[in-house]
């Protein structure tokens, strides 16, 4: 079943330097983007991180230190990538709680304006895990009945998320899950902003999870001592653990959110007044 689009949607993978969102870098990048016509553009490109590839990442993703070396820095395609992915919602397997955070980062780092606020993020593997419970080749094996070649290569990973999702529409088109109150819906729909809240685990404040929404609206810290208490509250009572987030090692979205949160909540208190 074909994708029904309102507008350009871009499903991309990343073989990266390691899995830390935080420190580690894009050493290849493939996006594919599939227009509301049906049409499909496709780009991918070898990027050097400017830090060494560990041997057990290219181990996995066939990428090393020589096949980078002459390509050139995010920091230099940032604005060309930025417009490729403009107006586009995004996709990818695995994608919310690693791709989108550390391509975040990296425009972050090369102080590229890129919102994600207003896209809708269809994270397949969120649909598929809860639907099925696999892993990607045997998501293309069981829903395409292929097998994955050249897996952990960036190009052919993000076309195998794409076909799996065309093929997850079909499968899935009279599927029903139970809500828990003994009604039920139809989870897997061929809209891009609903298979996007279908995607999503947790109601993220940042990408990473560390502050989160309750079910009022109210940003709360998702870590450590402060679990579960409001940003407000925490800030209020120990205006040190802005500071101490702040220039620690955490995403630079997650601080961005932060900072952004800290602003608002200084805003309503001046309007108090």
């Amino acid at each position: 079943m074909k994708l029904h689009l309102k507008r350009p949607i871009a499903f991309f993978d990343l073989e990266t330097t390691g899995i830390n969102v935080a420190t580690d870098r894009i050493v290849e990048i493939s996006i594919l983007k599939i227009n509301p016509d049906g049409t499909q553009d496709i780009k991918t490109r070898k990027i050097n991180p400017t830090i060494p590839i560990p041997l057990e990442s290219s181990l996995v993703h066939g990428v090393y230190d020589k096949d980078v070396l002459d390509e050139p820095t995010f920091k230099a395609v940032a604005k060309s990538l930025c417009s490729f992915f403009e107006g586009c919602d995004l996709g990818g397997f695995n994608s919310n709680r690693f791709d989108v955070p550390l391509l975040m980062e990296e425009f972050l780092r090369a102080d590229v304006p890129f919102e994600i606020e207003g896209r809708s993020l269809v994270d397949v593997q969120n649909i598929f895990h809860q639907m099925e419970q696999r892993t990607l080749s045997a998501g293309y094996k069981f829903y395409c009945g292929k097998d994955l070649e050249n897996a952990h290569s960036a190009e052919a990973d993000t076309i195998a998320t794409f076909e799996i999702m065309e093929a997850m529409l079909d499968k899935y088109k009279d599927s029903a899950l139970d809500k828990g109150d003994g009604t039920s819906y139809t989870p897997v729909e061929n809209d891009i902003k609903k298979l996007g809240e279908f995607s999503k685990r947790a109601n993220n404040a940042d990408l990473m999870g560390r502050i989160v929404y309750d079910e009022d609206g109210t940003p709360l810290f998702n870590f450590g001592k402060h679990k579960g208490t409001s940003v407000e509250e925490v800030l209020d009572k120990s205006p040190g653990y802005y500071t101490w987030m702040m220039n620690g090692d955490f995403p630079l979205y997650t601080k961005k959110v932060l900072e952004k949160i800290k602003l608002s909540i200084l805003q309503d208190k001046l309007n108090s007044k």
